[in-house]
């Protein structure tokens, strides 16, 4: 899957079955479901998981608990817009697969 075979799943009722969490939460997010996006993320022990962490939080505002989980996951906040961290965080993933 690429990057826009990803977004055009979007208008699904739930993301394609092969996808990971860390695509499955991206995935809710881009959708609206920022909730359901933090459950399926929070409880994660790893880098990958912190980077989408700290995405969600700096998307809801929240920059002080961004910049924690930026730190987790080994990186900066970014100075790009929240849709094109969006856009790196899933392609980053999608070509992991």
């Amino acid at each position: 899957m690429n990057l826009a075979t990803f977004k055009q799943s979007l208008p699904e009722a739930a993301p394609p079955p092969e996808l990971s969490v860390y695509l499955q939460a991206l995935w809710h997010e881009a959708k609206g479901n920022w909730e359901k996006a933090h459950v399926l993320i929070q409880d994660l022990p790893d880098q990958t998981a912190a980077w989408i962490h700290a995405y969600l939080h700096r998307k809801e505002g929240d920059t002080w608990n961004a910049d924690y989980w930026y730190r987790k996951a080994g990186r900066k906040r970014p100075q790009q817009t929240l849709e094109e961290e969006w856009q790196s965080i899933a392609t980053a993933l999608l070509e992991e697969v």
